[in-house]
């Protein structure tokens, strides 16, 4: 009997109702003999605009012994972080630095000729190729053994709804952008079924409570955890629902500034809502590979919750010696630091289901920006920060390389999973394999 056959009996023999599916889909009691080999995942995280290098990198090649301020959230994951300074997107062509920025991240390779216009006097289009995200999803989902319900996840904060160069970073192919999904509930309906409406996942605890119960009675100390986690999510976002609709703003929805998708202050609750959403879903093994986007590139968020009013383009345009808007830009920065922090947290405190450890024991965490700094929109020296494990990467490190094409890192990522392949983008960059480094000491 294979073990789909038993999971189908054993849902049949208690009598739950087909919404409960999803959550029990990936429990680890029902995990196929073939699937005991490690689970090996992938979060992409993009921040836009550029850091201040004087506040973001280290003086010394080597052992991180502290954080600059930019980087300071992540001192509890000291020991699991990697900085890689000296990594340049060297593609060229079509486009400014923003858009050959943010299109070629992750794909490696030139931008199509297009109509969209940046602020050169050079027009592109799409990128002309597959991202790393995309073509790992597809390796994984090859093989049985490493498939998942959805592959890959593509989470956004705040990313423009309007599709253009600037809006998008991952690819399914070329010329074929993937949209990232910027609604919390509406990642929710698609990890957890196709819900018509707000109306009804404010329902969906009561309509799921009895199933977990009965289930919850059948199976494991573990798998009892993961269903207990599941119910929480799903309470959580039932509250966060209902608080939404019970608000009366008292006067009609303002127009927002052009490229700000949802209100601008709920970035913070957006963010936590998205990552929570995420780690659940690596949870669940509902993916093994997802990206999280924040704004894009040209973003202009205005953080005022730190006391920041300028939108952060505008601001990553001034000057060094403007040290109130270097000053500005370090706070930035060490929000989405935050960001990243919370993220290998609650990787970390979430035990890896059927295995040993916990989820960032076996997940890598790659935070990214499309430029090395704003105001001279430069594509060198672009900020790649790794925390976890999950790749054999020697960790606690900050590395320095004599501006080696991105690349070599996105030819790393696939081999750490085990992809040998010897192109990635644009194959003149390719020649000299992986970045080394990376597993020494």
């Amino acid at each position: 009997m294979t073990y789909r056959n038993t999971r189908r009996e054993f849902i049949q023999n208690l009598g739950v109702s087909a919404a409960v599916l999803p959550f029990l889909s990936n429990l680890p009691c029902f995990a196929a003999p073939n699937r005991s080999a490690r689970k090996q995942r992938l979060v992409i995280i993009f921040s836009p605009d550029g850091i201040v290098p004087s506040t973001f990198w280290p003086d010394t090649e080597g052992k991180i012994v502290s954080f600059k301020e930019s980087l300071t959230p992540l001192d509890p994951f000291r020991e699991r972080t990697l900085l890689l300074n000296g990594v340049c997107d060297r593609i060229r062509g079509d486009g400014d630095g923003h858009m050959r920025g943010i299109g070629c991240l992750l794909t490696g390779v030139e931008l199509f000729p297009g109509n969209v216009q940046g602020g050169s006097d050079t027009p592109a289009g799409w990128s002309s190729g597959i991202s790393i995200d995309q073509e790992l999803k597809n390796f994984l989902q090859r093989d049985p053994a490493t498939r998942t319900r959805f592959g890959a996840l593509e989470f956004g904060v705040m990313v423009p709804e309007r599709a253009d160069t600037w809006t998008r970073m991952s690819y399914s192919g070329p010329n074929k952008p993937v949209t990232p999904i910027d609604d919390p509930y509406q990642m929710f309906s698609k990890l957890y079924g196709r819900l018509r409406d707000q109306e009804s996942l404010k329902s969906v605890l009561d309509d799921l409570k009895q199933d977990f119960d009965k289930v919850g009675s059948q199976v494991g100390k573990q798998d009892r955890q993961i269903l207990e986690e599941h119910a929480t999510l799903v309470r959580e976002t039932e509250q966060e629902l209902s608080a939404e609709n019970k608000v009366d703003r008292g006067h009609p929805v303002p127009v927002l500034e052009p490229g700000v998708h949802r209100d601008n202050d709920r970035m913070p609750q957006l963010s936590k809502m998205q990552i929570d959403l995420l780690v659940n879903s690596f949870a669940g093994d509902f993916a093994r590979v997802a990206t999280l986007q924040y704004t894009n590139s040209v973003g202009q968020a205005r953080m005022r919750w730190l006391g920041v009013e300028e939108g952060q383009h505008d601001l990553s345009h001034e000057p060094d010696n403007n040290t109130v808007a270097q000053e500005k830009l370090t706070k930035v920065t060490k929000w989405y630091s935050e960001q990243v922090a919370y993220l290998a947290k609650r990787l970390a405190e979430t035990p890896e289901p059927g295995g040993e450890g916990n989820l960032l024991d076996n997940t890598i965490i790659v935070w990214t920006n499309e430029l090395g700094q704003g105001n001279s929109h430069t594509l060198d020296n672009i900020p790649f920060v790794l925390v976890g494990g999950g790749m054999g990467f020697t960790m606690g490190r900050s590395l320095k390389y004599d501006n080696v094409a991105h690349n070599r890192l996105l030819l790393s990522l696939a081999h750490g999973f085990g992809h040998r392949i010897n192109r990635f983008g644009n194959p003149d960059f390719c020649a000299d394999g992986p970045l080394s480094k990376l597993t020494g000491r």
